[in-house]
């Protein structure tokens, strides 16, 4: 019995590392890495936890890994065949990268820009094939939406929309919540959260008719709280949620819709010296005397020269994120979640179940980068 216990246990285990190593290798996309493998080692956590013996929790391994596997069998990409995607936010960053990726894979792209005569709509004109359509589209102006709505219509008539990219945003100014004016929350809300909701009402109906795809950019700061980002990150967590309920309901019209949560990426969102010098003065235009007393102007003025470096820290590669955007827009079965960058999955599933404590001692010491403190909390040598 031992030696049968044995061998079948031995038999296990291979067949466990060979499957594993199949999902695995099926996962290869960053946004596909993290839950599979955080799901299996809970799977295998669970059945120690139940004090399972080693054979029947080799067992239980193995099917969860042979599960993965069969899910992962249809997820196949789709073939271009002319498909049909409008992203918007291409003057820079991810919207411009993926503009051009997708039109060197042969889709028809509508490349929604903020100012269709600048150096973004300008460079895309220039480098993109015809398949691509620069369309001038400033998220919150509803006239520009439905101007864009007619023209993405004129030229994919019958056949639908295949994929909408909301990817248009801005960071806003990272700075303590009390800082922060109303008119910036009410600027983040508007272009990170009713703007892509704007512009998903208006072009539900024709990716209802093409079962297509949407595809939302939301932020690792839309899971995880971080301080000095409460107005980006609110309205980023607003997407998620948002995203999260229309995947229900889109479901029975045979639409999927993914989120995308990259972690810091260089991209034209940070913004540049001069926007970050406009942003000080109006922080502090409206403080208020007692803020401006406790908190101190050079605390303003530190983080301002931190915020101008924050490109400095970001990862300059943004092919994590447009490979899993790709994997959105063709997958069979596409994920509803992606999380692109270095430990950014790990990140969002631990967020969900770490004690709050721990969580906000954790992001403390390894996410907060600047420990300037305010006028009012410095130490008296």
């Amino acid at each position: 019995m031992s030696m049968f216990f044995s061998e079948a246990a031995w038999l296990c285990l291979a067949v466990t590392a060979a499957l594993g190593s199949i999902a695995l290798c099926k996962h290869k996309s960053p946004g596909q890495l993290g839950s599979p493998v955080l799901w299996l080692a809970g799977l295998w956590g669970g059945a120690y936890l139940l004090i399972l013996p080693l054979f029947w929790s080799l067992v239980l391994f193995s099917l969860s890994c042979c599960f993965m596997c069969m899910h992962s069998a249809g997820e196949e990409l789709l073939p271009v065949d002319q498909k049909a995607v409008l992203v918007t936010g291409c003057d820079s960053g991810f919207g411009h990268a993926l503009v051009q990726k997708l039109d060197k894979l042969g889709f028809t792209v509508f490349a929604g820009v903020l100012n269709e005569k600048g150096s973004g709509a300008e460079e895309l004109r220039r480098n993109c094939s015809k398949r691509v359509t620069v369309l001038q589209m400033d998220i919150t102006d509803p006239e520009q939406i439905k101007d864009a709505h007619s023209k993405v219509v004129e030229k994919v008539q019958d056949k639908g929309l295949w994929a909408l990219v909301n990817n248009a945003g801005i960071l806003g100014f990272p700075i303590d919540a009390e800082l922060i004016p109303m008119m910036n929350y009410k600027r983040c809300m508007e272009v990170n959260f009713f703007g892509p909701v704007g512009v998903t009402k208006a072009f539900l109906p024709l990716l209802r008719k093409a079962k297509g795809r949407l595809v939302n950019i939301s932020s690792m700061g839309g899971g995880i709280p971080m301080p000095k980002m409460a107005a980006y990150s609110s309205a980023k967590a607003a997407l998620t949620m948002f995203s999260s309920i229309v995947r229900q309901e889109l479901s029975k019209w045979g639409v999927k819709v993914s989120v995308i949560q990259p972690g810091g990426f260089r991209t034209g969102i940070a913004g540049t010296s001069d926007i970050w010098d406009r942003e000080e003065k109006n922080i502090l235009d409206h403080l208020l005397q007692e803020q401006l007393r406790d908190y101190g102007q050079d605390y303003i003025l530190h983080q301002t020269k931190f915020n101008k470096s924050i490109g400095g820290v970001c990862n300059p590669d943004l092919s994590p994120v447009l490979q899993d955007i790709q994997h959105a827009i063709s997958a069979q079965n596409p994920a509803p979640f992606y999380s692109p960058g270095k430990m950014v999955s790990l990140w969002l599933h631990f967020a969900t179940i770490c004690p709050t404590s721990l969580l906000d001692y954790l992001v403390k010491k390894v996410l907060v980068l600047d420990v300037f403190k305010p006028r009012a909390l410095h130490v008296p040598n």
